[in-house]
């Protein structure tokens, strides 16, 4: 029988980047430097530096009650422009999938490993392979939409009680989108190795190998037993060994 476990490292390793990239994934909603803005208004806004991300804009403030600043924004509201709206929902269908993607990956890997093949193994490895592409596209697609808002220089309405400007004097690409790409080359370099995985060759087991052990152990045995007829201790003889001899 095949033995599956020469076949998992590759998707073992799969599992790690995948689950790595989970974790990254998880935590890319909660960063708010997605965008950084620069205003020319300093008034309320410390150092004229903003940051927009999928869920609240935060600015350094010398007016306001607080240092920092934040505001949430909604799915629901008007002024939340589709390539945010589209974060918001495609990020948490990321974190959803990846789950399930990192379940039916250890699934697959824990059977290979222990050598339990009911002929779904490879089933097991391509869906977790697919679930992984899938897990990588719905955290991709927000990332690279705000990138090119981004450098477009695409302005958000915002309301008053932001107290952010519509548009900013620049912005820039911020860390989130940065991390956002990291984790999902990590997801796709995780379902590429599990489609890479390949069923076992299963080898014709040798029945020659059987007789030729036989036959080492019957010369080792006539070549003891000369050795002490040779030496006059033929009362040490085992009738046993012997009778063995014999057969």
């Amino acid at each position: 029988m095949a033995y599956l476990a020469h076949a998992a490292h590759l998707p073992f390793l799969g599992l790690i980047f995948g689950f790595v990239g989970l974790i990254i994934t998880a935590c890319l909603s909660g960063v708010n430097d997605w965008r950084i803005w620069y205003l020319d208004d300093q008034s309320i806004v410390s150092g004229g530096l903003a940051w927009v991300g999928v869920w609240r804009a935060c600015f350094y403030s010398h007016v306001l009650d607080s240092s920092e600043f934040c505001k949430s924004i909604s799915l629901t509201d008007s002024f939340t422009p589709p390539e945010i709206a589209a974060a918001q929902v495609l990020c948490m269908t990321a974190v959803g999938v990846g789950v399930v993607a990192n379940l039916v990956a250890g699934y697959a890997v824990r059977n290979a490993y222990f050598g339990v093949d009911s002929g779904r193994v490879r089933l097991a490895f391509v869906t977790a392979g697919c679930l992984f592409w899938l897990t990588a596209a719905c955290s991709l697609v927000p990332v690279l939409w705000n990138m090119s808002s981004v450098l477009a220089n695409l302005t958000i309405d915002f309301p008053p009680d932001f107290y952010l400007p519509p548009a900013p004097i620049k912005q820039e690409v911020g860390p989130g989108i940065g991390i956002g790409i990291c984790s999902s080359l990590l997801l796709i370099v995780s379902g590429l190795f599990f489609m890479c995985y390949k069923d076992p060759v299963k080898t014709k087991t040798d029945k020659s190998r059987p007789k030729e052990h036989l036959k080492n152990i019957n010369v080792r045995a006539e070549s003891s037993l000369d050795t002490i007829k040779e030496s006059g201790d033929e009362g040490l003889i085992n009738p046993a060994f012997e009778i063995e001899k014999n057969i």
